[in-house]
């Protein structure tokens, strides 16, 4: 199968792409923006053109032929809640991709520029996959403890999704058939319980819920929280960004790297190995609660994320859940090959395309 796949992953200073043919990657590439190219835009739609054009141009350096193309994926961006899949890029998505339905982030370029290039090419179709809003959660699941503030599905579904399936078809089952709770620990941390192919439960890792990560707080306490808001002492931005950006190792060692904080640690820095071990101890918490969701019956436990590759943090989250389940360790992320391996999926029949409303 000569058809290629070309995945587009628009973050907020860079755009990665890459194409796959069949299950092999024949080109990867990570553009990075200047700041200074990116302040001419008032808004993130008003980049699409710019980043559409670097994007064509890198392929074409790269001699990539864009007639074999027959799929372009792309990244989800905050649209309306929906269920978990591939979905075909159509009118609705792309209105509510430009208006930003639900934020506007760089991720909501994915589907715009996947369709607009899709559209020039003979026979070839766009999709977007398993976006941040990807809501699957059982009634009980959203009641918070007050009705202002219902608990939402915001989580790392493409990489929870795509390490579910994959560890699904490593053990030759469905992943249908399966009840597992799957820990993504990068720049944040999502603790999902997946059970019979869908996430019923899972912390909203975005702003101010579950485990604390090296750039996010995690659940704070309310009331000092609140307190801190009504200071006078800080603006509404600075709270946000303690929250998400500043909060976790960043606001404890001034640094998201948690590379760096597990050699600290293990130089003797007893803050580093304290701070290290309370973030482990608060993913195992998560993991613990997920298996109540789940009323003890777990297939597997999934660690992933770029954090899953620090032994001493794998050794302490172990340590606290192995009586839960088994533990398995799939270490770091590849959102590129997830995109990719949908579009696949879609091109094969396998995967249902989806129609967003």
């Amino acid at each position: 199968m000569n058809q290629l796949i070309l995945a587009i992953n628009p973050g907020s200073t860079s755009t990665k792409i890459a194409v796959y043919r069949n299950v092999e990657r024949v080109f990867i590439k990570n553009i990075k923006h200047d700041t200074s190219d990116l302040e001419q835009f008032d808004t993130i739609t008003d980049q699409y053109n710019f980043r559409k054009d670097i994007i064509l141009d890198e392929l074409l350096k790269a001699e990539i032929d864009l007639e074999l193309i027959s799929v372009v994926v792309g990244r989800g961006g905050l649209v309306k809640p929906i269920p978990s899949g591939v979905y075909a890029v159509n009118n609705a998505l792309i209105e509510d991709l430009k208006i930003g339905v639900l934020g506007q982030h760089a991720s909501n370029l994915g589907g715009l520029i996947a369709y607009d290039i899709a559209t020039s090419l003979d026979g070839a179709s766009a999709y977007i996959v398993d976006p941040v809003v990807v809501d699957e959660m059982d009634e009980i699941a959203r009641i918070s403890g007050h009705p202002n503030f219902p608990r939402k599905s915001i989580f790392h579904a493409l990489n929870q999704k795509a390490i579910a399936r994959n560890h699904a078809k490593t053990h030759n089952v469905d992943y249908e058939d399966l009840n597992l709770i799957v820990a993504h620990m990068g720049g944040g941390i999502s603790v999902g319980a997946h059970k019979n192919g869908k996430v019923i439960d899972v912390n909203q890792a975005l702003d101010g819920d579950g485990p604390f990560s090296p750039e996010r707080s995690g659940g704070l306490p309310s009331g000092a929280l609140a307190e801190l808001c009504f200071s006078g002492n800080y603006t509404h931005a600075e709270v946000k960004k303690m929250i998400t950006g500043k909060g976790g190792y960043t606001a404890y060692f001034d640094t998201n790297d948690a590379y760096a904080v597990e050699v600290a640690a293990k130089k003797g820095d007893e803050q580093a190995a304290l701070i290290q071990d309370a973030m482990a101890y608060q993913v195992a918490k998560e993991i613990a609660a997920m298996s109540a969701v789940l009323e003890g019956h777990v297939d597997g436990i999934l660690l992933t994320g770029g954090i899953a590759y620090g032994k001493p943090i794998i050794e302490a989250i172990t340590r606290r859940v192995m009586h839960l389940g088994r533990i398995f360790i799939y270490p770091g992320e590849d959102e590129m090959k997830a995109l990719a391996m949908n579009g696949l999926r879609a091109l094969k029949g396998e995967a249902e395309v989806k129609v967003y409303k």
